[in-house]
């Protein structure tokens, strides 16, 4: 009678075992499914966001990238020395960070007298703004077709609420923001900003 009980609990733990294994390997397809869906979705995006962006510059209208979407490309930003480019949207929704960098609310559009200013994730479509030095060139080319050249003058440090940004300051001036520090997973109440001045305006692209 022992030796059944003693048999019959093996086989229990057995199966327990065999059905954790089970368990286990599903919740490794999803997860691993989701892996590879994220990124493809991230990708696909990105085609959809050039080529809505091209066909605003073709058209001269703004053209959304998929019809349920909240905005819409409102400029290129390129910086040549990385070979780096992104699609910014209009507006700074959250939902317009997720996709690529957003246009502040409020501020001009680049080329215009004022401090444009573009922002993004620190870990996605700006994570390389810690590596941008004064003097770097930053190219923007709007959903018109215009295009303008800016030189990096410098970096700063400051808190959302005092960035000292002036969209009203005389000249022609252009900002990218992003959350500081750069390496940090989670929010925090500083921004990191990097300042630029325009050169001239480029050739349509």
């Amino acid at each position: 009678m022992s030796g059944q009980v003693q048999s019959s609990a093996a086989e229990f733990r057995q199966g327990a075992m065999r059905a954790a294994a089970a368990l286990l390997g599903a919740i490794g397809l999803v997860l691993a499914g989701q892996g590879l869906w994220i990124p493809a979705k991230a990708a696909l995006a990105q085609v959809l966001l050039e080529r809505a962006f091209a066909q605003s510059v073709a058209e001269g209208a703004a053209v959304k990238p998929w019809p349920w979407f909240d905005t819409w490309p409102a400029a290129r930003i390129e910086v040549p020395r990385f070979g780096r480019s992104a699609i910014a949207l209009a507006g700074d929704s959250g939902q317009a960070l997720a996709f690529g960098p957003g246009h502040v609310n409020g501020t001009p559009d680049a080329g215009e007298s004022g401090t444009a200013v573009y922002a993004a994730h620190r870990d996605t479509h700006f994570a390389f703004l810690g590596e941008v030095r004064p003097g770097d060139e930053i190219r923007v080319v709007r959903r018109d077709g215009r295009a303008f050249r800016y030189a990096v003058t410098g970096t700063a440090v400051v808190r959302w609420d005092r960035s000292g940004i002036d969209p009203l300051a005389p000249g022609r001036h252009l900002v990218l923001a992003t959350c500081w520090p750069l390496g940090a997973l989670v929010p925090g109440p500083e921004r990191y900003l990097v300042e630029a001045e325009l050169i001239e305006p480029a050739a349509r692209p």
